[in-house]
């Protein structure tokens, strides 16, 4: 048995913190659909399995479920779908679509229950309903079969952090219910689960195209290759992605670190397909102002979307030279009160240092 494992489109993504990114991120969700099935294509699977998530949520417009449809056709082969968490199967959803009853090749699985697939029997978990604190797995029957027995669910593995129950998986659930894979959907980075023996059954494809900066592995599909009933599967991860997503966070503890940031962003080759992130902290000096401010400019002509977050850097406390350029009177004699203040130490020192921090950065800001 050869089949592709792929998860979380979330077609129809709104990317509005992208800005005028967000059209072409949009884009890139339909685009690297083709990739996928060109993918498929090329390493000889026989079917695919997308694992929830779809869509991006089930008020997606009928022509985007449509050219999701048409992307699909152009594999050829069998392709098997679960509604996941953000697509779930309610009354109204994207599943109700006409296309997918004209689709040869696509078949959407509405129940927990098995479905003959080449080579083996799939078991599939489709979702209903936002969150869940039930098992979706927990219906399987665990038994041994001299056919290939592979599974498909959207939840959450037990032990990564969540902030409410969201189909609760556990790590073990391949050997649990006797499967020789269980695809997973809802995570976006591509992530295993090896068994004590160290086998590796149970696995997130992660999204097809990254959805955001800080996944760590996302852009990817699987090609699953499982030889025979008990056989350890050969998983290979597969770039689908069309974006790169690059992020920096850098602390400042010294004249030059800001300059030598620049200069690693420096060497970034400059690229249509390229979105940036820089977050700093620490300590900015007054030489540092004008590296920022060339930074800045750079992030923001040379890729797609560069974008940097200052809100965490703080003014350097030994430096005076930006007192000169306040308006004279009230607001620079406050500033000599406040520096005279948190140079004298005791209670009221720390207060002063961060209001004088303050000072400084709406100086910056107001200089600009």
């Amino acid at each position: 048995m050869k089949f592709l494992h792929t998860a979380d489109w979330q077609v129809g993504l709104k990317a509005a913190a992208m800005g005028s990114a967000g059209e072409r991120v949009r884009e890139e969700r339909l685009a690297a659909g083709k990739r996928v099935a060109e993918v498929g294509k090329a390493h000889g699977v026989e079917f695919f399995l997308i694992a929830g998530d779809l869509f991006e949520d089930n008020a997606v417009s009928r022509v985007l479920v449509q050219k999701v449809a048409d992307v699909l056709a152009q594999f050829g082969g069998p392709v098997f779908i679960i509604p996941g968490n953000h697509d779930p199967l309610v009354p109204g959803s994207v599943w109700e679509h006409p296309a997918w009853n004209s689709s040869r090749n696509v078949q959407i699985l509405r129940d927990e229950a098995p479905v003959l697939v080449p080579g083996g029997i799939l078991f599939a978990s489709p979702a209903r309903e936002k969150h869940s604190g039930r098992n979706p797995i927990s219906w399987i029957p665990a038994e041994k079969s001299a056919a290939i027995r592979i599974g498909v669910a959207h939840g959450t593995v037990e032990g990564i952090r969540q902030d409410e129950p969201d189909y609760p998986i556990p790590r073990d659930a391949a050997q649990r219910v006797c499967l020789d894979y269980l695809a997973l959907g809802h995570w976006h980075s591509y992530a295993t689960y090896p068994d004590p023996e160290g086998v590796v059954r149970m696995a997130y494809s992660g999204t097809h195209e990254t959805t955001k900066f800080g996944e760590r592995d996302s852009g990817n599909a699987l090609i699953v290759d499982i030889p025979g009933a008990g056989a350890p599967p050969s998983i290979t991860p597969v770039r689908t992605g069309g974006l790169t997503w690059t992020s920096i966070e850098k602390e400042l503890r010294e004249p030059g670190d800001l300059r030598r940031l620049k200069e690693q962003v420096d060497t970034f080759p400059d690229s249509g397909s390229t979105l940036v992130e820089v977050c700093l902290s620490g300590i900015l000096t007054a030489d540092d102002r004008a590296e920022l401010a060339h930074l800045e400019d750079i992030l923001a002509s040379r890729f797609l979307s560069g974008r940097m977050d200052a809100s965490r850097l703080r003014p350097s406390p030994e430096d005076d030279s930006w007192l000169s350029s306040l308006p004279p009177g009230v607001v620079r004699e406050a500033a000599g009160r406040l520096r005279q203040m948190a140079s004298a130490g005791g209670e009221s020192s720390g207060s002063a240092s961060r209001a004088l921090m303050e000072l400084y950065s709406l100086a910056g800001e107001a200089a600009q």
